[in-house]
């Protein structure tokens, strides 16, 4: 089932959420991103404000090469980088794959330097839901 809000897409899948996480980060490699950071929501709520939730990580995605086209066109876009990709279990015990759009997201930047980049962005990463 696809999925699509104003800054992301993804799917919902019937698959194991561990199973998931991994296939999303090989898929990411297929298309050349690099995860970079890897937050796991559920562990930081439990550690820092001792309560629970549902399975949910982040996973802050970047591909050298387009991030190095991004970097020259637009000094800031650091501030946007990296662009991530969360996977969580919903409430119906499906597992949850969501890319941020980064047409939507960069598009914000008003810079026409970055239209390719980031069409090139979200093509990869609508490939890596596909695979999934």
């Amino acid at each position: 089932m696809q999925i699509t809000t104003p800054y992301a897409f993804g799917k919902k899948l019937d698959a194991p959420f561990q199973m998931t996480v991994d296939r999303v980060r090989a898929e990411l490699g297929k298309e050349g991103f690099g995860v970079l950071t890897e937050i796991n929501i559920q562990e930081k709520f439990k550690e820092k404000l001792g309560r629970d939730f549902r399975d949910y990580i982040i996973l802050g995605a970047c591909n050298p090469a387009l991030a190095w086209e991004a970097f020259g066109s637009e000094i800031n876009i650091g501030t946007l980088l990296p662009c991530n990709v969360v996977v969580y279990r919903d409430d119906d015990g499906k597992t949850v794959v969501m890319a941020m759009d980064p047409v939507a997201a960069l598009g914000v930047i008003g810079n026409p330097k970055l239209t390719e980049t980031t069409k090139m962005v979200r093509a990869k990463r609508e490939r890596v839901l596909a695979a999934l």
